[in-house]
C-alpha cells in the first residue's frame, strides 16, 4: 500500500504548493515540481533525481506507480482535491514529481562536439519565450543554451510547460553577461550578436567554427557589452512594416542557418 494524503491542508502539500508558486522556495530547497508523464520521462532520461511521486489514481494507474516505486522513489497516492491544489495545468495525466534541481554553472557545460554551436539569450523575462527558445534549441540540437543576466527562475512551472520538457533535454548555463563573454572568449568562440546597429545580414556570415549566436529581448535588444564583444553583429533583413520579431523566431532563423552551413561544410 502507498502512503495516502487526502487533505490539501496536509503540511507536506502546503510545502509543495509553496514550491510550485514561489521561486524563493525552489531556490532555498533545491527542489521543484514536474507535472506530466512526458516531462517526467525526459527529466529521468536527462539524469534528474526524482525524490517523490504523487499520483491521482483516477488518472494514473497503480501499476504505473508500482513500477516507479521499484526504482526506489517514494510514492504517495493523493485525492482529487490535493491534485487540483498542486496541478499547474488544466489537462494532465495525474502525476506530479518532486525533483532535485541541477546546477547550471558555465564551467559545468559539457560539449560533445569539438566545434560547438550554442545559443545565448540575454535577460529573457517571459516564461513562454524562454520555453520557446529551449524548444528551438532542442529542435536544432545545439550544444548548449546560456541565459545571460537571467530574470526568471529556470524551474518556473510556466517554463517547464512551455518548453514541453526541453528544459531537461538541453545543456543550460546561467551567468552574468560579463562572465558569459569571458567564457566564450576563453574557449575561442566566434560571437554573433543579433543587433541592428553596425551589423551585416545573418546569411553573409560563416558559422562553421565554434559559434555563439546571441539574442536579446524584443523590447530593449542586447546590451552594449554584447555589441562590443561581437565578432560580428548580425541582422535579419526585415521586409515588412515592423522592425522586430519574436525572439524565439529570430533565434530559430539564425540557428538553423548555422546548422545548414555545418551540414553542407
Amino acid at each position: 500500500m502507498f502512503k495516502t494524503i487526502s487533505s490539501p491542508q496536509n503540511p507536506l502539500i502546503k510545502q509543495l504548493v509553496q514550491l510550485k508558486d514561489k521561486s524563493r522556495e525552489r531556490k532555498k530547497s533545491g527542489q521543484f515540481l514536474i507535472e506530466g508523464k512526458r516531462e517526467l520521462s525526459l527529466a529521468i532520461k536527462s539524469g534528474y533525481k526524482i525524490e517523490s511521486l504523487l499520483f491521482l489514481p483516477d488518472l494514473f494507474s497503480e501499476s504505473e506507480a508500482k513500477a516507479m516505486s521499484n526504482n526506489g522513489i517514494e510514492i504517495i497516492e493523493i485525492s482529487k482535491e490535493v491534485f487540483q491544489k498542486l496541478a499547474h495545468r488544466d489537462t494532465t495525466e495525474g502525476i506530479i514529481a518532486v525533483v532535485k534541481s541541477k546546477s547550471h554553472q558555465l564551467e559545468g557545460l559539457k560539449f560533445e562536439s569539438k566545434n560547438p554551436l550554442i545559443l545565448v539569450a540575454e535577460a529573457p523575462e517571459k516564461p513562454g519565450n524562454i520555453g520557446a527558445l529551449l524548444r528551438t534549441a532542442d529542435a536544432a540540437n545545439v550544444d548548449a543554451v546560456v541565459i545571460a543576466n537571467p530574470k526568471s527562475d529556470l524551474y518556473n512551472p510556466n517554463i517547464v510547460r512551455s518548453s514541453v520538457g526541453c528544459v531537461f533535454t538541453t545543456e543550460i548555463a546561467l551567468a552574468s553577461s560579463e562572465d558569459v563573454i569571458a567564457f566564450l572568449k576563453k574557449y575561442n568562440f566566434n560571437i554573433f550578436s543579433a543587433i541592428l546597429q553596425e551589423s551585416k545580414p545573418y546569411h553573409s556570415q560563416d558559422y562553421t567554427l565554434p559559434t555563439a549566436i546571441v539574442v536579446g529581448t524584443e523590447a530593449t535588444g542586447l546590451t552594449q557589452d554584447w555589441r562590443d564583444a561581437a565578432t560580428q553583429n548580425i541582422n535579419i533583413p526585415m521586409q515588412g512594416v515592423i522592425d522586430s520579431m519574436n525572439v524565439s523566431v529570430a533565434a530559430g532563423i539564425l540557428i538553423f542557418e548555422a546548422k545548414r552551413q555545418r551540414d553542407f561544410k
